[in-house]
């Protein structure tokens, strides 16, 4: 086990680095403000990890084909919007009996054609990801304001879905866990599987590397493309449903602004290359933690809300700058080793 986790390390640097950032922040967090390690705020920030950390994933598959996704913070609000429509109006496609399980059936279904729609434009017709889903970022939230009538959509003052609230969300395990945190990991350990453990994800790795190469190899690079933007998109659906329960309601207008940036950033701190071909999914779960982590130090540090942005930012910025480092000090390393 010691060995196989340290080839883990030596092949993937990038996770080390943050790994090591994420354990200094809490430290020198933890020292200057004692309260920010008690059980309650670590409880919180493990749920912004488990919602965060759901669409970091998604997002990190069409990162490592060398794309982006633009769109999740709509997508998300659209999202948000139609599951509480959907279970407080009922489900007209399902029924009352099958209302829960129809509802979200609905939801990811959209949500899943969306990254068809996003897959096929990219690969097909040739256009850019970030052009595509610049767009759709404006299409999903207008989708979202037109279906909501830019009305806040909630689950009303009752408790008639607390249960599936605390189902998927909101209870804790042993007092601390939340079960959004516990969602993130059956979703990370069945990405992870994907990733690692299927010719699926040999070849989306390859097509990273090198598209052109691996269409020579056989690889039917278009389609394994287009599966990216649906697992995207689809986790993103996901997350929109999780994210509602949590809040108990969507603005249309405004919710999910900027999720698609928290995304990106967990899964480039967590090892996705930009440029494409790399990725991990226990890095992507450990670059989102450092993203909630910062934002919940800056405020028990007591950093002005008008710096809030800013110093997370910096936070960012200074991991990845330390993970570059590492990853050129470990190249230099292996050549001269």
């Amino acid at each position: 086990m010691t060995e196989r986790f340290s080839r883990a390390i030596r092949d993937n640097p990038k996770i080390f680095v943050i790994v090591g950032l994420l354990g200094v922040l809490f430290l020198v967090t933890s020292l200057l403000d004692p309260s920010f390690r008690h059980p309650g705020n670590l409880s919180n920030t493990m749920r912004w990890v488990g919602l965060f950390g759901i669409i970091s994933i998604g997002v990190s598959f069409v990162i490592i084909t060398g794309g982006i996704d633009l769109s999740i913070g709509s997508l998300i609000a659209l999202s948000g919007v139609l599951l509480p429509m959907l279970l407080v109006q009922g489900d007209p496609i399902f029924g009352e009996t099958w209302m829960v399980p129809g509802a979200f059936a609905v939801v990811l279904g959209i949500a899943a054609l969306i990254g068809l729609f996003h897959g096929l434009m990219v690969t097909k017709i040739g256009i850019q990801p970030f052009l595509v889903t610049l767009c759709g970022l404006f299409i999903y939230r207008g989708l979202a304001r037109a279906a909501g009538s830019d009305q806040t959509q909630g689950f009303g003052g009752g408790d008639d879905f607390d249960w599936l609230k605390d189902l998927l969300v909101k209870h804790k395990v042993f007092d601390l866990v939340p079960m959004s945190f516990l969602v993130l990991i059956i979703v990370g350990i069945l990405a992870a599987i994907l990733l690692n453990k299927t010719v699926y994800g040999r070849y989306l790795l390859a097509i990273g590397h090198n598209e052109e190469a691996a269409k020579f190899s056989g690889i039917k690079t278009d389609r394994i493309k287009i599966v990216a933007y649906v697992i995207c998109s689809t986790l993103a659906g996901l997350g929109g449903c999780l994210f509602t329960l949590d809040t108990n309601g969507a603005t249309p207008n405004s919710y999910g602004s900027f999720f698609e940036l928290y995304a990106i950033a967990g899964a480039v701190l967590g090892g996705c290359s930009l440029r494409g071909g790399e990725g991990a999914i226990f890095g992507v779960i450990c670059g989102t933690a450092l993203v909630q982590v910062s934002e919940s130090a800056v405020f028990f540090l007591g950093v002005e809300e008008v710096w809030k942005m800013a110093v997370i930012g910096t936070f960012i910025l200074v991991g990845v700058v330390a993970d570059e480092l590492f990853r050129v000090w470990n190249d230099k390393r292996r050549r001269l080793g």
